[in-house]
């Protein structure tokens, strides 16, 4: 069971991800402002859930704004991968560039990298690393329900920017291509932001990927 919500001034999708038992992960928490983590927290009582980790799919600051929040009131710190500590350690630095304040992330609780698995009851995300939009970004696949958490990889008819440190245009390319052209059409990606999407829409009309857009 996933729900999705969007925050913040960069509109960006943080998503619950929840068993039948209640147990959830907390992905990409946006949430800017009081009334945004109360909307968070209230959707969680309200559906009695019980937060067991904090996932980053990658650590720039829209994603990560919520980290401290998060750990506050469930005592969660996040999982990332290694290769964008450094983006996470930088957010308040980072936070005045866009006239906005932040709290810092805790510290990680540790490190994701290819081929791990995030077990929450029966459901069972892999881990596949997708560098391009940063250096560290990762995606989720829930092979059994046929859906991805592609973070800002892949958008419906678009793709991540490449433009910030740490992104590069050919690497992005090559990691949408390794890690999720190569699932079956039906796979849906709930993407950073924006709507979700699915595999088999995206390589038939996506420009970056189906040939159209040629450079990046």
């Amino acid at each position: 069971m996933i729900h999705g919500f969007e925050f913040g001034v960069f509109q960006e999708n943080t998503y619950l991800v929840y068993d039948a038992n209640g147990n959830t992960l907390i992905v990409d928490p946006g949430c800017q402002y009081p009334e945004e983590q109360q909307a968070l927290k209230d959707y969680i009582e309200d559906q009695g859930l019980h937060p067991v980790r904090l996932l980053n799919t990658h650590c720039h600051i829209d994603h990560i704004l919520g980290n401290d929040f998060v750990n506050r009131t469930y005592g969660l710190r996040p999982w990332i991968h290694r290769d964008d500590e450094t983006d996470l350690n930088r957010l308040t630095a980072y936070a005045p560039v866009f006239g906005i304040q932040a709290t810092a992330s805790p510290p990680p609780e540790g490190y994701l990298s290819e081929g791990d698995e995030i077990h929450l009851g029966e459901i069972t995300l892999k881990v596949r690393e997708a560098p391009g939009h940063s250096l560290g970004s990762l995606v989720f696949i829930n092979d059994a329900e046929e859906w991805v958490l592609g973070g800002d990889v892949l958008f419906q008819g678009s793709i991540g920017r490449t433009d910030l440190p740490g992104g590069e245009y050919n690497t992005l390319i090559a990691s949408i291509h390794r890690c999720l052209m190569t699932l079956p059409d039906a796979y849906s990606v709930y993407s950073g932001h924006g709507p979700a999407t699915r595999i088999g829409q995206e390589r038939r009309y996506n420009p970056f990927i189906n040939g159209v857009m040629k450079e990046g």
